[in-house]
């Protein structure tokens, strides 16, 4: 909680407390797990995949992280991401 809650505060500007984190985290996280556990295809005829990659703080040390996409689509459905 206290990650988000400096995050929000050097980015934003905003105090934020660790009940309201809470409280938000516990909201969307249903959302998240239905996301995390949707069905895929077994086929897509193209897949995207690219990386941003951040210079992020971490026990004290700042380290470079990736955040993968992939985009998959496929002939019957369009597009999807996952």
């Amino acid at each position: 909680m206290g990650d988000i809650e400096n995050h929000m505060q050097e980015l934003y500007g905003i105090d934020i407390s660790d009940s309201t984190i809470s409280r938000i985290t516990d909201k969307i996280m249903p959302l998240v797990k239905e996301w995390q556990e949707r069905p895929l295809a077994e086929v897509y005829a193209v897949v995207f995949m690219d990386a941003i990659h951040y210079h992020v703080r971490c026990e004290g040390r700042v380290v470079k992280r990736a955040v993968y996409i992939d985009i998959g689509i496929n002939i019957w459905m369009g597009t999807r991401m996952f």
